[in-house]
């Protein structure tokens, strides 16, 4: 009993929020669960889903990100790493990742109470000018339901603040004439004016908050209440239960697919076989998904077994990848410096942020803004379809990179995943590479017509993975925005006739995937009217297009940061040729 004490005092003990801020200051990996202070730099190369993800929660409550993307059985794990508590509400911090800045506490100097005092008078004067503020904007504009913070004024915010927001660091420009444009001052205001593009990107945050609730704490605070009160009422409908009789029909489709790919391909018909095996994989791809998730079995070994076989053995793409990948994406959607899911650099650019040649958190390099990027983004909006044909190669790229370098956990439950992966991506390509395309198929005319057809045949899902995204927001809001409405804000459903889910996948309910990662697919139109429900109680506008209309706003978007590049281009020419920066 003795030695158990000092544990139980440890995770115990109570942290003020500038403790948790020196402990980040040092480089640990902390973040807030449920009111506990959990310090997880032990776990960081043994998590499944990569490091990254959990890099964007450092210094957050992360309560619903975690509670979403996890497990019963993975929460109860990580109270292991438990050091302490918080009392009271906590208030995000911009996690180091994404260009947080932090202070140490310096012990000897024995400044830490003086820091403590200093930083709760500031967290006190500040909620008492933001309630002040918003009292003077109920009172001048009755009835408007999204009103612009002060934190994102432009007449009060540094502009230096503003580009770190923006890129993680306090200066990064991509021409010497957009650093010289922005040293000027405006004359009334004495502020530093700002470049086209900042206040482009201020509009964007500005609609943002005009659209959607405020961001001031009791009202997120009410959005994140009724989120966990929805997630209840979907568990107790059993919405989270997989409907194991929805995979007996779509077994049925994949033996058919795959039957009429090896008859089509003894009969000669190269064509046809290609067509019949790559519409096998796009429907392969929405179980893969599930498994991604656990949302099969909920089993952690037994889905991932099942995801490898499929996404491995029958794909040739790597589900470990595509996990590290996309639980990035569901913790920073539309985010351009952060998410892998939209920084697709040269080819498309969804926001004319990319033009600051951005550093990718993720891929971790730049995401330079070239003279090939230029030429490219000029004509994004005509390249969209042709490129995402194609879109399948790319996947074969990231997987052996990830498979080669070995960005996944080489130690904990995930520790053979790697091995799994790489014997599965050397049966895929004996029976593919050798097995259909050498040993089948006689001429390299028809083994060129079956792998084009079989690989194009994909294209609808790159569409289907990008439309959901693509058109919706890219602002970022800060740290005070919920995560339910950052989800909605930046996630559209796509609307279909119900008998054609099975085209989608049912994955066209991507706003509520969002919500709910680890639903089942098949559950995800059911519990459609209960988030439209939810929206309208909190005032969060949910975004839902038809596919057509869909991939008008896609094309609409990509159209118009097109222009913007080609407005730039013409800027910029003529800066060169006059030397005028005005």
């Amino acid at each position: 009993m003795a030695a158990t004490r000092p544990r139980a005092s440890r995770k115990e003990r109570i942290f003020s929020r500038r403790e948790v801020e020196g402990l980040i200051a040092e480089g640990r990996t902390v973040f807030i669960l449920d009111g506990k202070v959990l310090k997880v730099d032990p776990w960081l190369k043994y998590h499944p889903g990569g490091d990254k993800a959990i890099m964007h929660m450092v210094g957050r409550d992360a309560a619903d990100e975690v509670n979403a993307l996890h497990s019963a059985e993975a929460l109860n794990k990580m109270r292991a790493y438990q050091i302490g508590s918080i009392e009271g509400p906590w208030t995000n911090f911009l996690p180091p990742i994404q260009g947080g800045s932090f202070r140490r506490i310096d012990k000897e100097n024995e400044t830490a109470s003086d820091d403590i005092i200093q930083t709760q008078i500031a967290d006190e004067w500040a909620a008492e000018t933001q309630a002040s503020r918003l009292e003077e904007r109920d009172s001048s504009s009755e009835g408007s339901s999204g009103q612009p913070s002060p934190i994102f004024d432009p007449a009060e915010t540094p502009i230096d603040s503003l580009r770190q927001r923006k890129t993680g660091h306090s200066r990064s420009r991509s021409s010497s004439a957009t650093s010289l444009s922005t040293m000027a001052l405006d004359e009334d205001s004495h502020q530093p004016k700002l470049t086209e593009a900042e206040k482009r990107t201020q509009k964007e945050i500005q609609d943002d908050l005009e659209k959607y609730p405020s961001l001031d704490p009791v009202t997120q605070a009410e959005i994140i209440q009724k989120y966990r009160l929805l997630h209840q009422r979907i568990r107790a409908e059993g919405l989270f239960d997989c409907r194991y009789s929805s995979y007996m029909i779509e077994l049925c489709r994949y033996t058919f697919l795959f039957a009429m790919f090896l008859t089509t391909l003894r009969w000669g018909w190269w064509c046809t076989s290609g067509f019949f095996l790559g519409a096998l994989w796009h429907q392969l791809v929405f179980t893969v998904h599930d498994a991604g998730h656990m949302g099969i079995t909920h089993n952690f070994h037994v889905d991932s077994v099942i995801g490898y076989i499929i996404a491995d053995y029958i794909g040739g793409l790597s589900l470990g990848w595509w996990k590290r990948n996309h639980n990035v994406h569901h913790i920073v959607t539309n985010s351009p410096e952060h998410d892998p899911d939209i920084e697709h650099m040269p080819f498309f650019a969804i926001s004319h942020r990319f033009f600051d040649s951005l550093r990718s958190t993720y891929y971790e390099r730049v995401m330079t803004y070239d003279a090939f990027a230029k030429f490219m983004l000029r004509y994004q909006h005509y390249l969209y379809y042709p490129i995402l044909t194609f879109g399948r190669f790319n996947l074969y790229r990231l997987s052996w990179e990830y498979l080669i370098l070995g960005q996944g956990p080489r130690k904990g439950p995930a520790w053979w995943h790697r091995w799994f992966e790489i014997a599965g991506q050397v049966f895929f390509w004996y029976w593919f590479g050798y097995g259909v395309l050498y040993k089948s198929i006689p001429t390299w005319s028809g083994r060129f017509a079956f792998i084009m057809i079989s690989h194009m045949v994909t294209m609808p899902l790159h569409v289907q993975i990008t439309l959901s995204h693509f058109a919706m927001s890219t602002a970022d809001l800060g740290v005070g925005e919920s995560f339910p409405q950052r989800m909605l804000r930046t996630t559209m459903d796509v609307d279909c006739p119900e008998w054609l889910d099975f085209f989608h996948g049912g994955l066209q309910f991507q706003a509520i995937h969002h919500l709910y990662p680890r639903m089942p697919r098949h559950n995800l139109r059911r519990a459609q009217k209960l988030v439209q429900e939810f929206c309208a109680d909190v005032g969060i506008p949910y975004a839902l297009y038809g596919f057509y209309d869909g991939n008008k706003e896609v094309i609409g978007r990509l159209g118009d940061v097109a222009k913007q590049a080609r407005i730039l281009a013409e800027c910029q020419k003529h800066i060169a040729e006059t030397g005028d920066f005005h």
